[in-house]
């Protein structure tokens, strides 16, 4: 029988619910790791679930009290399967929610802005991290990962916009806080790295550390958007490159002491990243 202090780590095996399942499971909390596959995690219990297949939710929510939710991936209206979800979950005696938002999308925003909006009215205990770009966007199959190793190139619209990129292991330490901790902090939280870099510094970063030369091409909206849409749905391609548009707009461009706040460390480097994951 599931513990009823479980914790349900939905996209238990991606790159910020992986962590938030090994810091949780740190800390001797138990854990249900869910995802498409019902993949084991570490000493997570392994549950299948889909967003798309409501048949599957009951079993993830057996025996839960709180919750990480990470939203479907290349979703333009994430809401339209949460929702439904997270009416079931509070039936079910989910009493906190902590929602993986993103740093450009505010409440009542498009896509997770939709969920985001909902949350404190359906959960007496919430948290939505919004983090910005992830530092894990220049490692493993991502857009950026790809384009380097393939021609040594960083392809944005983002012009000399700067972005506090930010480690996904501080996202998931600071999502262990908000879903383990006495106090809820009911609001939602920027995440931000230590310093803001513009990708053409991205590039003399990674040059500089891996020995290799790496450049960033600035594109234009219209190029972006096309480049996506060659992969993913037009309406889904345009909300990505007009975020791009509003990093060079300056819009990323802060740094915040959320993760230190919370976790009681200071966030990684960039260049700790760089020396950890790729050189």
């Amino acid at each position: 029988m599931s513990d009823p202090n479980a914790t349900l780590v939905i996209g238990a095996t991606g790159t910020t619910g992986r962590r938030v399942t090994a810091g949780l499971l740190a800390e001797d909390h138990h854990v249900k790791a869910a995802g498409r596959t019902a993949a084991p995690v570490g000493g997570a219990q392994a549950v299948r679930f889909d967003w798309n297949e409501p048949a599957t939710w009951g079993e993830a929510l057996r025996g839960v009290d709180r919750a990480y939710l990470v939203p479907p991936v290349g979703s333009s209206d994430p809401a339209a399967v949460m929702l439904p979800f997270l009416h079931e979950a509070r039936a079910a005696g989910v009493r906190r929610a902590v929602l993986l938002g993103a740093s450009a999308i505010p409440a009542g925003g498009p896509a997770v802005g939709q969920v985001h909006q909902a949350l404190p009215g359906l959960f007496d205990e919430w948290a939505v991290l919004r983090p910005s770009w992830f530092m894990q966007n220049f490692t493993g199959s991502t857009p950026h990962a790809r384009s380097i190793r393939e021609g040594g190139v960083i392809l944005t619209a983002s012009g000399d916009g700067r972005i506090g990129f930010v480690d996904a292991q501080d996202i998931a330490a600071v999502a262990v806080r908000a879903l383990v901790d006495e106090k809820s902090p009911d609001t939602d939280l920027i995440l931000t790295g230590p310093q803001t870099f513009s990708h053409d510094d991205v590039a003399a970063i990674l040059t500089e550390s891996t020995g290799r030369t790496v450049v960033h091409r600035h594109l234009t909206f219209e190029q972006l958007r096309d480049r996506w849409a060659a992969e993913i749905p037009l309406e889904f391609a345009s909300m990505l490159a007009a975020m791009d548009r509003a990093i060079a707009d300056g819009a990323e461009d802060r740094t915040t002491d959320t993760v230190e706040r919370l976790t009681g460390r200071p966030p990684g480097t960039f260049r700790a990243f760089v020396e950890r994951e790729i050189a």
